[in-house]
């Protein structure tokens, strides 16, 4: 990339070896990740991302020192509107905040999600956030899907946001996750190393797939904690941060997450599934059993190395004390 300013939504920068053959608007949303790539493909097709010069479609294939430029920002959706949401903090100073997120709670607005999202409870309750990530992702570091509970860092500023995400980006922050998994892995540890991209029928998944212009490498380690008949209890150290890895990876390692709606073809479990019992009915767990358990960083301004840990929620706190009492 130039030394012109791509983070701030403008700018340009040439295609590089690694990029060669890759898709104009794949690249761009990796160069400019303030920007969703809707709003980006947006911006091409209205002419104001060129490739030396001149429009091009989205699925353009990149060639060496082709210049890549992106002469207006597109527009960004707006701030959102604050609202009152409970949050469970489990740090706080004036550089940045770690909260406890609860399944069910989207991080950031995208289509279908304009309300209720983390965001709009972090605006209600702090007054000053990092805006690094556009006007609707305040303060957002890094994100956990949906239906993950757990850690989440959040930056205050946009000094501090910077120097969080470089160890993201140099995969020097350490994270664990705690799994129930469907199956019960060989292997009482492994390391999964596969490439992950966009799913060739189904937009909303990921897949382990090589060769493609989405593709990007994905590692992860496991250790598996307890085993019972049908099912374990896994911690999970990804390397690399990709959407869905650590969701994709287990599922192709045939141990998928309990109760993934999208990798393992079922939502819900009930007590009976779990003790045997056909006519206990009651759901015990109602998304995927995925928790971010720990994570490990260094302070932004103190340089300090801290670890935060958040507490299981229920749900799967529970389902734990089913699988120990009857599996």
């Amino acid at each position: 990339m130039s030394n012109e300013s791509a983070a701030a939504g403008h700018g340009s920068f040439l295609v590089s070896q690694d990029q060669i053959g890759k898709r104009l608007d794949v690249v761009l949303a990796l160069e400019f990740p303030a920007f969703s790539r809707t709003q980006l493909r947006r911006a091409i097709v209205d002419g104001t991302a060129l490739v030396d010069g001149k429009r091009a479609k989205p699925n353009y294939r990149l060639v060496l020192d082709q210049r890549v430029e992106l002469v207006d920002a597109p527009a960004s959706p707006p701030a959102p509107e604050p609202e009152p949401m409970p949050l469970d903090i489990v740090h706080e100073d004036d550089q940045m905040v770690v909260i406890n997120k609860p399944a069910g709670i989207v991080v950031h607005p995208s289509k279908g999600h304009w309300s209720g999202t983390l965001v709009a409870g972090l605006a209600y309750h702090f007054e000053s956030l990092s805006t690094v990530g556009g006007a609707s992702r305040p303060g957002i570091v890094h994100r956990l899907d949906r239906d993950t509970s757990g850690i989440l860092v959040v930056a205050k500023n946009d000094t501090s946001h910077q120097a969080l995400a470089s160890q993201f980006e140099a995969r020097t922050v350490e994270k664990e996750y705690l799994a129930i998994v469907r199956g019960v892995p060989d292997r009482d540890a492994d390391v999964i190393d596969k490439p992950i991209g966009v799913h060739p029928y189904q937009r909303d998944k990921m897949a382990i797939r090589a060769g493609h212009p989405t593709t990007r490498d994905a590692v992860t380690r496991y250790q598996v904690v307890e085993r019972f008949r049908g099912f374990a209890v896994i911690n999970v150290f990804p390397k690399t941060g990709r959407t869905h890895q650590i969701r994709v990876h287990l599922t192709h390692a045939g141990c998928p997450v309990l109760c993934d709606r999208l990798y393992a073809g079922h939502a819900r479990v009930t007590r009976g599934e779990l003790n045997g019992n056909s006519k206990d009915d009651q759901y015990v767990l109602q998304r995927q059993a995925l928790h971010a358990r720990r994570i490990s960083l260094d302070h932004p301004t103190t340089k300090q190395r801290l670890t935060f840990e958040a507490s299981l929620a229920d749900d799967i706190a529970s389902t734990l004390e089913l699988l120990r009492e009857f599996r």
